[in-house]
């Protein structure tokens, strides 16, 4: 299409692209940067974002790794690179173009210029992210923090494309404009404080309410896809929804797991049933921005004030010890200092051969990777389950129980 797109005509476009509930057809692009550990991780990070975008419900149709260490100044990738990807999208009939970096507003503002040309636009990881969240947010509370982590991602962005404008307009016209849609941004986050102050105020009450009953509160994090909401399920006997998606689980859901009565082995001393809150919130994932980890602050809190914490592994992921150093991050950043229980799941998937671990100057022979686990983990409080077979969740219950009381 070669006449200009008028930017109303782009407006259009993009409000369709981001609403439509149609598979769309997705290019993925990154550049291969100097870090070593990075490099080594790369084709790990475009497959998680093919994941995200087959979250959303499109189709993948290209990925490409430029291999450059540093980015374009103004386009991120380079400008005759981003040409050829241009061309290519045209051909396969691209309507989106996703770069796994979080981008800076002038680079995303150019590439949007350029793909103005076939009537595509482009996001950063952290747009598609956002906008897996706003489709799949059920409470007003989720939807709130959303739109308070859109409007932080997205205010650097505005203000730079008013910019450019008011570079091509009467000066007084823009700035009014500019002045006029900073204030409103500026009363809709004071807006959505508030309101998420509410809710902060009657978790808080809800809190001192089991504190009162001496109810303990269990909380499951974990990097995703790790089945988390699985072994919700098998705890608690309950159904919470358990795909094999990223960010399946998006809001809070508390179920209770009961404990039956029974005698302490030890002393034959009589332990009444009690009954555990069971938390199962949102999953983490690498290179979680501020100001999404910000909005989401006042429903992860709760996991700052509870008695436990179950961190759910996929055992049967090669990058397991990248994605558990993630999770551990996160929890420190918000200040989430309970006991921990690693529960290593899947076991089943787990291969019944010699695991080899190379290290610099020797070769350690384990008789298959459960053992290594084993041995590797062992200063820490673990357990080795499946969840989907059920296979020893007794033992984690029990693990449960010896913690919290």
């Amino acid at each position: 299409m070669n006449r200009k797109v008028s930017q109303r005509e782009l407006e259009q476009l993009q409000q369709n692209l981001e609403y439509s509930w149609k598979e769309l057809r997705v290019f993925l692009a990154d550049i291969l940067p100097s870090d070593l550990e990075i490099r080594q991780n790369m084709q790990d990070r475009m497959k998680e974002l093919e994941n995200l975008v087959n979250t959303y419900g499109w189709v993948v149709i290209v990925k490409h790794i430029q291999n450059k260490s540093s980015p374009d100044y103004k386009t991120f990738i380079w400008e005759w690179r981003l040409d050829q990807i241009i061309e290519e999208m045209q051909r396969e009939d691209a309507n989106i173009l996703i770069l796994w970096n979080i981008l800076k507003p002038k680079q995303i503002y150019a590439i949007n210029e350029k793909l103005k040309t076939i009537w595509a636009k482009a996001w950063d990881r952290i747009d598609l992210i956002l906008k897996i969240f706003e489709r799949n947010a059920r409470s007003k509370e989720a939807k709130l923090q959303i739109e308070l982590a859109s409007i932080k991602h997205m205010w650097p962005r505005i203000f730079d494309m008013w910019m450019e404008l008011w570079k091509q307009a009467w000066k007084g016209s823009w700035e009014t404009n500019t002045e006029l849609m900073k204030r409103h941004l500026q009363n809709r986050l004071l807006s959505i404080k508030q309101e998420l102050n509410h809710f902060e105020e009657v978790r808080a009450q809800h809190r001192q309410s089991r504190d009162r009953k001496w109810i303990k509160t269990v909380w499951v994090v974990g990097y995703t896809n790790a089945w988390k909401s699985t072994l919700t399920n098998s705890l608690t006997k309950k159904w919470v929804l358990a795909e094999d998606k990223l960010f399946a689980t998006l809001w809070t859901s508390v179920w209770k797991m009961f404990v039956e009565a029974n005698y302490d082995l030890n002393t034959w001393a009589y332990i009444a049933p009690k009954e555990i809150l069971i938390n199962d919130t949102i999953w983490f994932i690498r290179e979680l921005p501020p100001e999404l980890i910000e909005a989401f602050k006042s429903t992860l809190e709760d996991s700052i004030e509870a008695d436990l914490l179950l961190h759910v592994i996929d055992c049967s992921d090669e990058k397991m010890d990248l994605k558990i150093k993630v999770v551990e991050e996160i929890l420190q950043n918000i200040h989430a200092n309970a006991d921990v229980i690693y529960v290593f799941n899947k076991i089943d998937s787990l291969p019944k051969w010699e695991y080899i671990l190379e290290l610099d100057d020797e070769k350690i022979v384990y008789k298959d990777k459960l053992e290594y686990l084993k041995s590797n983990y062992n200063e820490k409080q673990c357990v080795f389950i499946s969840a989907q077979e059920k296979q020893n969740l007794d033992e984690l219950k029990s693990k449960i129980i010896s913690n919290l009381w």
